[in-house]
């Protein structure tokens, strides 16, 4: 029977021991594999995506802030020409109703005798004659007077009429223009505390290094753009960048000591007697679009879908742009940053 009983015993690796380890196998895997990745929380994003973001809102609203103001100056400009222009209108008016008193004090004076009795009365009917006929081209001219200064009274009714109206887009413009303002503080602001939690090399990362770096770009690759440029405005505006490599980033800076992205490429412009408009989404249509692949130095590159970032380019795939607050102008390559387009100024 012993024997028998033995015959009859399972070997250890046999199917309910295999079974058994499965299931304690497959229990294992559902507690630390499954169980855990259900419970897992997500991974944050890295802090330096999160400043690269903060910089480009903070970027699309100093745009929005450039372009309110210019159309604020505007408007604070063609107020103070229509101020002008009622002021003179005014001293014009006041000249008309001097005369016109004047010849209303003579009428008074003269009295209200009919003018046929006056020439039965009068002494020497010559001399009343001449002076009747004196009096009518006197009326007549009184008449006119007249008709000016009520044309004169329409005119500085329009004007101001006008002046009112500047006002009130001057008014919009300054409430749009501290919109703007708090974003771009606010972003900023999150941007540098950002920054300031992150260690050394994790900001070097974000930042590209020190304003001397960005000096690194030497005078043969100046000079070797400098001929590859179009025209010699272009050249002029790629020398101009090229100076003012290392200077800081202000937001609404357009130089010369500090820059934002569009008041970079405005500054290198005027320097060589080109006005360009003062943001990027009117800067890339302030010239013929070029496509990337026909890039020449002193060409505008922009960046992302909003059109909210521009550098000018300067030959070999290399721009000059002013970054943002946490990084000077500098030398860096085009496709650094989502490609959307470029212009040729001149």
């Amino acid at each position: 029977m012993a024997a028998h009983r033995r015959s009859r015993q399972r070997p250890v690796g046999g199917t309910t021991a295999r079974a058994a380890v499965t299931v304690v196998l497959a229990g294992t895997a559902t507690a630390a594999g499954f169980d855990g990745a259900a419970h897992a929380a997500p991974r944050p994003a890295p802090a330096g995506a999160d400043v690269d973001r903060l910089y480009r809102e903070a970027e699309v609203a100093t745009e929005k802030y450039n372009g309110a103001k210019e159309k604020a100056d505007s408007a604070r400009e063609r107020l103070r020409d229509l101020q002008d222009e009622t002021a003179r209108a005014q001293a014009r008016l006041n000249r008309a109703r001097e005369a016109l008193g004047t010849v209303a004090a003579a009428q008074y004076r003269a009295g209200g005798l009919d003018p046929a009795l006056r020439l039965m009365l009068s002494d020497d009917p010559d001399a009343y004659l001449d002076g009747a006929a004196l009096a009518e081209r006197a009326g007549s001219r009184h008449q006119a007077e007249l008709g000016r200064v009520r044309a004169q009274l329409r005119e500085i009714e329009k004007l101001r009429g006008a002046a009112r109206v500047e006002v009130k887009t001057l008014t919009t413009r300054r409430a749009e223009l501290g919109r703007h303002k708090r974003t771009i503080t606010e972003k900023l602001s999150a941007a540098r505390q950002a920054l300031s939690l992150m260690s050394p090399e994790e900001r070097a990362g974000v930042t590209g290094g020190t304003g001397r770096a960005a000096r690194s770009d030497g005078g043969t690759a100046r000079d070797t753009a400098l001929s590859q440029a179009p025209n010699a405005r272009a050249a002029q505006a790629v020398a101009y960048a090229h100076q003012k490599l290392g200077s800081p980033y202000v937001w609404g800076a357009t130089g010369p000591d500090a820059f934002d992205c569009s008041g970079l490429v405005l500054a290198a412009y005027r320097s060589a007697g080109v006005s360009l408009p003062r943001t990027t989404y009117a800067q890339i249509d302030a010239g013929r679009r070029v496509s990337r692949s026909g890039l020449l130095p002193g060409d505008l590159v922009f960046f992302y879908s909003g059109i909210s970032h521009v550098g000018l380019y300067i030959g070999n795939g290399q721009m000059i742009h002013a970054p943002n607050p946490s990084a000077p102008v500098r030398v860096a390559p085009v496709d650094q940053m989502p490609f959307a387009g470029a212009t040729r100024v001149v």
